[in-house]
């Protein structure tokens, strides 16, 4: 297979093109809970019940994850985006964040949806370990969600029908 060398930069913003959901994954290790902002998020399968998250080799969740074999994905809501900014470390004076516990794990309030994993498995794959989680619980709220797409949040709005003619 020949080698195809693709700027960085491209890709990236090729990539960034595809509007995504924005999540905060967390967990808990040593009665310290841990979490990060993420958008690398999937469904994998409905029997068993299993999605997958998508950690970088140098995030200190990657360990976070594999000490608790356990974590929650927070699927954000459109008023959480300064939650999804300082998970990423984007804020300059981070606020204390008060979390709930659902299904022996801590999760953010007012997110569109929880689910919580116990670990499957897991792959290394290039930079990344993609986590296999297994669903033992979920919920869900009636709230729109937060969008990401090209470097920027944006706003769920409902197309108008006659927009939606294919």
């Amino acid at each position: 297979m020949q080698q195809v060398e693709i700027d960085d930069r491209l890709y990236r913003n090729v990539l960034g093109s595809f509007a995504t959901g924005v999540t905060v994954i967390t967990t808990e290790v040593d009665k310290m809970v841990h979490g990060m902002t993420a958008n690398a998020f999937m469904s994998v399968s409905l029997k068993p019940k299993l999605v997958a998250i998508s950690i970088g080799e140098n995030a200190r969740m990657l360990q976070h994850i594999k000490d608790s074999k356990q974590f929650a994905i927070n699927i954000l809501s459109a008023n959480q985006q300064n939650k999804s900014k300082q998970f990423a470390g984007q804020l300059k004076s981070e606020s204390e964040v008060t979390f709930t516990y659902f299904k022996g794990l801590p999760i953010l309030d007012d997110s569109v949806a929880v689910i919580t994993c116990d670990l499957h498995s897991e792959y290394v794959v290039g930079d990344h370990t993609i986590f296999i989680g297994h669903v033992t619980g979920v919920k869900l709220e009636q709230n729109d969600p937060l969008l990401f797409s090209q470097g920027k949040y944006r706003e769920l709005k409902a197309l108008e029908e006659s927009e939606t003619t294919i």
